[in-house]
């Protein structure tokens, strides 16, 4: 099986198991397993915050972030495509009690000129708008990569606003390798995440480790989202077993980002020849999307065909979603084609 479903699904290597079994552990609940904090200092070093925080899961890092910059009530700025408003099972509802309001943007891109119109008047008719978030790489749309100058537009409007500044990250070292290249990743890793408060960062997408994400932040807020992680039954006690393969991937894995890339374009090249197939966008990193309109097929269908051939993939709608990642290398992608080509035969 090929298995492109999702860059999740990757499977630690032989020198990650190596060093996950000869870490050193302690209690991380009390701050005692020196592998965790190995990790949280690297990563907080490499990107310019004060502190970081080792989570179970990317999903547990945004709401938690989410949570230390509102209070109940308030508004949330972000995109209407964004994994917070629709993969997270409506948490920032049920655990902050916020409202999000979602603005448009070409390939999940927005401006601050739509930041400043998305925020709610003042008064006690309306939320306090107090918050706003941006995805980089934005999943939903592409694995489009949004620019440093992106960015500091809507910083600005952020900033003028006095609102705070969250970045889902999961996927950040993608852009990274994408504008800097792999020799510039970690520098330009930094730049993206520069102005913002807080910072999300997955370990277990195209990265390749098996569990975790990381927060980031200020000391006072990672120390507040630390009270969260317990209450939310988030302690994971001699947690540097997998702290160490998370560790591992961002000391040894950024080049095998640039790799999967190239073979998300060979992927999309291939794809694009099958007749009533369309790009839907072109890729940009990892993540390709097939519409399917064109051949008759509903995504479902597609989808079906592709596994009872061999191949896995995701989606919504009519488009069929395609991850690469470390798993999956060049001969397995012409295999994919050539399946697909088959499948999706009219």
């Amino acid at each position: 099986m090929i298995d492109l479903y999702s860059d999740t699904k990757t499977k630690p290597t032989a020198a990650m198991r190596a060093a996950m079994a000869a870490a050193e552990v302690g209690d991380d609940h009390f701050g005692e397993d020196p592998s965790v904090q190995a990790l949280q200092d690297f990563l907080a070093d490499k990107l310019g915050k004060e502190a970081a925080l080792f989570l179970p899961s990317a999903t547990m890092a945004n709401q938690l972030a989410v949570k230390l910059h509102t209070q109940l009530g308030d508004a949330v700025i972000c995109h209407d495509l964004c994994h917070i408003r629709l993969f997270e099972g409506g948490l920032p509802a049920v655990l902050s009690g916020v409202s999000l309001d979602s603005v448009t943007g070409e390939r999940g891109v927005f401006t601050g000129a739509q930041v400043r119109e998305a925020l709610r008047p003042k008064g006690r008719y309306f939320p306090p708008t107090r918050l706003v978030c941006v995805e980089n790489t934005h999943n939903f749309c592409g694995g489009t990569v949004w620019s440093a100058e992106e960015l500091d537009d809507v910083v600005t409007a952020a900033r003028d606003a006095d609102l705070g500044l969250h970045l889902d990250g999961s996927r950040l070292f993608n852009a990274a390798v994408k504008l800097g290249g792999v020799e510039g990743a970690w520098p330009m890793a930094a730049r993206l995440s520069r102005d913002f408060d807080t910072v999300t960062i997955c370990l277990t997408k195209g990265l390749g480790a098996p569990i975790g994400a990381l927060l980031l932040g200020a000391h006072e807020q990672v120390e507040a989202a630390r009270r969260w992680k317990h209450s939310l039954g988030g302690a994971m006690r001699q947690s540097g077993i997998v702290a160490a393969g998370g560790l591992h991937a961002l000391q040894h894995h950024l080049p095998l980002l640039a790799a999967d890339h190239d073979n998300a374009q060979r992927l999309a090249q291939g794809l694009a020849e099958i007749p009533g197939v369309a790009l839907d966008p072109w890729p940009t990193t990892n993540l390709v999307f097939a519409n399917v309109t064109g051949t008759g097929l509903s995504g479902d269908e597609a989808r079906q065909r592709l596994r009872a051939v061999g191949v896995l993939s995701s989606g919504t709608g009519k488009r069929v979603r395609f991850v690469t990642h470390l798993d999956i290398g060049p001969d397995q992608i012409s295999e994919a084609v050539a399946a697909a080509r088959e499948a999706w035969r009219a």
